[in-house]
């Protein structure tokens, strides 16, 4: 049997193509991971490894500035405007310097959510640009 007869399938969840399609996946799995990846118990509040890993001082801050950072990387592919990325930039930026203060940060982190806000103007270029890349969500 050949190597290629034996080789495992890529994951269909995870898009590795350089098209507009492929990246709104990617930022919106990545987005899901950071803002929404469970529910607090008793709550319908949403929470990602934002606010998780944001309760690690100083490190987790970081470390989640670096992720959001990720779907800047990725919008600057898309051939965003600049004005964009820099505001995308800004929320990231907000988010973790307010998110470095000990126990209210915490919270802000909580609420926040700059990669949803990030996500949300990524999503405009792309329905402009690029519309055949939109989802139907049921």
């Amino acid at each position: 049997m050949p190597d290629q007869a034996r080789a495992i399938p890529m994951r269909p969840e995870f898009p590795l193509g350089s098209d507009p399609a492929s990246v709104r996946k990617r930022i919106e799995m990545m987005e899901k991971l950071l803002e929404r990846s469970f529910h607090v118990p008793g709550t319908k509040m949403p929470v990602g490894l934002d606010s998780i890993i944001g309760l690690v001082p100083v490190a987790g801050d970081i470390i989640a500035a670096v992720m959001g950072l990720y779907c800047v990387w990725e919008a600057r592919n898309l051939g965003m405007s600049k004005w964009h990325l820099v505001r995308m930039a800004g929320n990231i930026g907000f988010d973790t310097l307010v998110g470095a203060v000990p126990v209210a940060g915490d919270l802000f982190d909580f609420l926040f959510q700059s990669n949803t806000r990030n996500l949300r103007i990524i999503r405009k270029h792309l329905d402009k640009h690029h519309p055949h890349t939109g989802i139907i969500e049921g």
